[in-house]
């Protein structure tokens, strides 16, 4: 028996194979099953065409078997075989595809795609294996042959005995290294785990002898381990049947089997498209918020089949960042896989299904939301802050798509309101969408700088989240309504008997002027407000830095010292501004005190820090004294 070499150029590849193109060792299993799974489907082709045959599929089978004491794995089918030249030209030079050879010469269609036309994943095994051993006997053939090989160094091909057409791969595990353990590809419940998580739906049995405790006849307490053939793949995916014969609970059923996660998906989408491109997609819009949501560790992205076999758990290019939240799988056949089948070539049938998946979340959300109110609030309490983060990611490209999809808790109604909601709602003389920034619903309730707005009857939107603010200074407008903050430094009021005229605050320039040099570099201004009713003081903000912003910017841990341009606005009307003018005229010592008082006062009703807590504390102090 003469030992053959792989050509040149395949000996490299097989190197390559074996080190670097695979990301991981257990896809070896996926590969081999897919092989075994078009050997099958070439039987099936050639029985469309040949009368001699019948095709029962309830006959052809994949069997997975592991032998513990001889350290081997074996992988069988009932398929077509090979004869001893497909042998030398399939196995024999590396990324020569038997599979996509039989696809060209019989004209495949009909749907019923045939998995590998790449001819590499084979030499996948030897990631795992120190030695391969093929044996494999042809339709139609009287002779068996058997293929042999350790790697690189070459293959023998010899004569061999088989009863019935198919091929038998059998993998010599390797032996453990410090680095890697390769018991573990011989533990039925990994086997199992692998073939379920890549080749559930592979359209043959896949059957596996699997261990069933079992309690032993006449006892109560003594169990046997009895190994029953059981078939361990689903085989026909639910993207492929028929709506009609599904229901919410075969999708919920599918939710939980797939560990998209722990609550139960508060909506799904079924897609099955058969134009340009062809694709199946079953998505789901989760609960709840999954825990690490919003930290780094979170990946987001949709299962990835190609012919109902996985090659990527998490495809990100089909799901953009502000429907991060989606979780689900897209099967096509239409996609131009990289020779390992892990990768996918950028190319435009990925980008017109992410597009098309895209447009269907938006479409299933406007549908909640104008359908199922009371579930699209549930939905946009834990994911709401993830669309708001989309209006302003990627310089505003897609504000238009979501700005309908964003709600804001509303001053008037008590609840979540939509833009468009509040806009129809806005009295004709109302130039503004109106809001308020902090922390918590009961903060902003408190702020004095919403009295005025509050005062005319306009709604004022509550803006509680850290991206809420920038997410609208990238919106800009809603039909054509402008935002505008209540602590801004112009309403957009007409003048009123309330509000401060001319001559008053010339009157009160020397004083305004004053307070401001006691404060130094710490406001841009001091002035007579316009906004406030009841309260003394506030701080108003000029510019497009708002003090919200000011805080959430200062928190990040690249902050950069950014700061609102500050205004103190005094209410002309309010008792504690008498004792500031008798202050001015009298005592200015007493004035310095009283400025950084109000000052302080006003920082910590916006929950700013102040700066010298001491400090202020002793101001009290002496104004109680």
């Amino acid at each position: 028996m003469q030992t053959k070499q792989f050509q040149a150029e395949s000996k490299r590849l097989l190197e390559m194979m074996i080190n670097s193109i695979y990301s991981q060792k257990e896809i070896f299993l996926r590969e081999l099953i897919s092989n075994a799974s078009d050997a099958i489907d070439k039987l099936y082709y050639k029985a469309l065409t040949d009368e001699r045959l019948s095709f029962d599929k309830d006959s052809y089978y994949i069997k997975v078997s592991a032998d513990k004491d001889n350290r081997t794995l074996t992988i069988s089918d009932t398929g077509i075989g090979m004869t001893q030249k497909e042998l030398e030209n399939n196995l024999g030079i590396i990324a020569k595809s038997g599979s996509l050879a039989f696809k060209k010469e019989n004209q495949v269609e009909d749907g019923h795609e045939i998995i590998g036309q790449f001819g590499v994943g084979f030499y996948s095994a030897f990631m795992t294996a120190d030695k391969v051993t093929v044996i494999t006997k042809a339709l139609d053939s009287d002779t068996a042959y058997k293929w042999e090989s350790s790697g690189a160094d070459g293959y023998t091909i010899e004569p061999y005995e088989k009863d019935t057409a198919g091929t038998e791969i059998t993998l010599k595990i390797k032996e453990n290294t410090e680095e890697e353990s390769y018991d573990e590809y011989l533990e039925e419940y990994r086997l199992k785990a692998i073939i379920k998580k890549y080749s559930d739906f592979i359209r043959y049995p896949i059957k596996m002898d699997v261990t069933e405790r079992k309690l032993k006849e006449g006892s109560e307490n003594e169990f046997e381990e009895l190994k029953e053939e059981q078939i361990v793949n689903s085989m026909v995916p639910i993207w492929k049947k028929n709506k009609s014969e599904l229901t919410s609970e075969d999708y919920e059923n599918f939710y939980a089997e797939k560990h998209y996660g722990f609550d139960k998906p508060l909506k799904h989408i079924h897609v099955s498209v058969d134009g340009a491109v062809r694709y199946n997609a079953i998505l789901f819009i989760p609960e709840k918020m999954p825990f690490d949501y919003y930290t780094s560790e979170y990946e987001k992205g949709l299962e990835l089949y190609s012919n109902g076999v996985l090659i990527m758990n998490k495809c990100s290019d089909l799901l953009p960042d502000h429907f991060s939240f989606v979780k689900g799988m897209v099967d096509s056949d239409d996609l131009s896989l990289n020779i390992s089948r892990e990768i996918l070539q950028h190319d435009r049938q990925l980008k017109l299904i992410a597009k098309n998946i895209s447009k269907k979340i938006k479409s299933e959300l406007q549908g909640l939301l104008k359908n199922e109110r009371e579930k699209y609030e549930e939905f946009y309490k834990a994911f709401g802050r993830q669309l708001k983060y989309g209006v302003y990611s990627d310089y505003g490209t897609h504000k238009e798509a979501l700005q309908d999809l964003i709600m804001f808790y509303s001053s008037k109604e008590k609840k979540l309101v939509t833009l468009d909601e509040y806009v129809n709602r806005m009295p004709e003389e109302q130039k503004y969408i109106y809001y308020a920034s902090g922390e918590s619903q009961e903060r902003i309730e408190k702020l004095p700088q919403t009295e005025l707005v509050a005062d005319k009857g306009y709604e004022i939107l509550y803006f509680t989240d850290d991206i809420d603010e920038f997410a609208i200074q990238m919106l800009m407008s809603y039909k054509e309504k402008e935002f505008k903050s209540v602590s801004s430094g112009n309403l957009g009021f007409e003048e009123e008997n309330n509000q401060t005229d001319a001559s008053e605050d010339g009157e009160n320039k020397e004083l305004f002027d004053y307070m401001k040099n006691v404060l130094s570099s710490k406001v841009k201004d001091v002035r007579a407000s316009k906004r406030l009713k009841s309260h003394p003081v506030c701080i108003a903000a000029d510019g497009q830095v708002s003090i919200e912003m000011e805080k959430i910017l200062k928190s990040m841990p690249n902050n950069q010292n950014v700061e609102a341009e500050k205004v103190l606005e005094i209410n002309t009307n309010h008792e504690v501004f008498q004792s500031l003018k008798n202050a001015f005229e009298k005592d200015k010592e007493k004035l310095n005190l009283y400025t950084n008082l109000l000052y302080n006062q006003a920082l910590l009703i916006e929950g700013l820090t102040i700066q010298d807590p001491v400090e202020f504390t002793n101001d009290i102090c002496k104004v109680m004294v």
